[in-house]
């Protein structure tokens, strides 16, 4: 049974999607951007900053869904420029420092409201 997954934690949809689906034991984490959650406003900071600021905002989304950074099996890493990458993976290292994620890191052209850095992730909850 798929379930979604909602919080004023982390920014609302920005188009016809969902935070968060709930199936099983399985959660699915849709892309978060560098939007601050009580304005909906994009961050307008270095990738660092933005890259911290998306993983609050899944923080609070696996939150909602009953799991926790710890237990996230797989993100993707959207970066609009490679060059950012060190710069990215220093902040990613700090929240996933223990027993991290298998991930992917894709260069994109763009990203929507001129965001620097998206991250999706898929993680494992109780049953």
């Amino acid at each position: 049974m798929k379930a979604e997954v909602k919080t004023q934690g982390a920014p609302a949809a920005i188009g016809p999607y969902v935070q968060g689906v709930r199936v099983g034991n399985l959660l699915f984490l849709s892309g978060q951007i560098a939007l601050d959650p009580a304005t909906g406003q994009l961050l307008d900071g270095t990738v660092a900053q933005q890259t911290e600021r998306v993983i609050e905002n899944l923080k609070a989304v696996l939150e909602a869904g009953g799991s926790d950074l710890g237990r996230v099996l797989r993100t993707t890493v959207y970066l609009v420029d490679m060059g950012a990458f060190s710069e990215m993976n220093g902040v990613y290292g700090k929240y996933f420092a223990q027993a991290p994620p298998a991930r992917s890191t894709v260069a994109v052209a763009a990203l929507p409201r001129g965001a620097q850095v998206e991250i999706d992730a898929i993680a494992e909850v109780s049953s």
